[in-house]
């Protein structure tokens, strides 16, 4: 099999990055693509209480075990099939469940900080930042966590305040600069997914 194509799309919590992945998947539907979400790859904290795993920043790149993902990367570069971790966010730490992801054509990696680590992104033939308004980011973030993970009001505001937010400004924000290609999530990106799948086919046709 030929070097796989690997997309990366980085940007803020809830900025709309799994929309833009889904939309780049639906636009080409002739091909095998996996999706790998950095997210699955949070650190194992069963060692710790749920107390002090509260505590943990998830939004630091030292919460991520991105030597794994990293790893696991090359592994499907080389043709070979990976066991994904998966993660538990009601309980904070990795799941007992495992995936077995095989190689595939096209690989997008998926995570707020898929673009700051220089090993994952030198690997990432094209590089995507999605942007969208921090009102807008939080609002989805304070409705996904409430419905979806189990939160309270009050726990997802603090988080957002103490480390979200600020760690969006220190680590996320500043790998747009590594970006091909910017698109604004909060309005229509029909045209820049229509770019993207341009792209992907010009590579991939080479």
């Amino acid at each position: 099999m030929d070097k796989p194509l690997v997309i990366a799309v980085a940007g803020g919590s809830s900025s709309g990055k799994t929309t833009v992945v889904e939309k780049i998947t639906k636009n080409l539907p002739n091909y095998e693509i996996v999706v790998i979400k950095h997210d699955d790859y949070y650190k194992d904290q069963k060692n710790l209480s749920m107390e002090e795993r509260r505590k943990v920043n998830y939004d630091h790149p030292f919460a991520l075990d991105s030597d794994l993902f990293f790893h696991h990367l090359e592994g499907l570069l080389a043709g070979k099939e990976i066991r994904k971790p998966t993660y538990d966010f009601v309980h904070l730490t990795r799941a007992e469940a495992t995936e077995v992801v095989k190689p595939a054509k096209i690989i997008i990696l998926e995570g707020i900080l898929v673009l700051e680590d220089p090993r994952i992104r030198g690997l990432a033939d094209i590089k995507i930042f999605v942007e969208a308004d921090d009102d807008l980011r939080f609002i989805r973030r304070l409705k996904r966590d409430i419905e979806e993970r189990g939160r309270t009001l009050d726990n997802v505001i603090s988080q957002y305040l103490t480390t979200v937010k600020p760690m969006f400004h220190e680590f996320v924000k500043p790998t747009k600069r590594y970006a091909d290609i910017i698109i604004p999530n909060d309005t229509s990106h029909d045209v820049a997914v229509d770019i993207i799948k341009s792209k992907i086919l010009t590579i991939l046709n080479k």
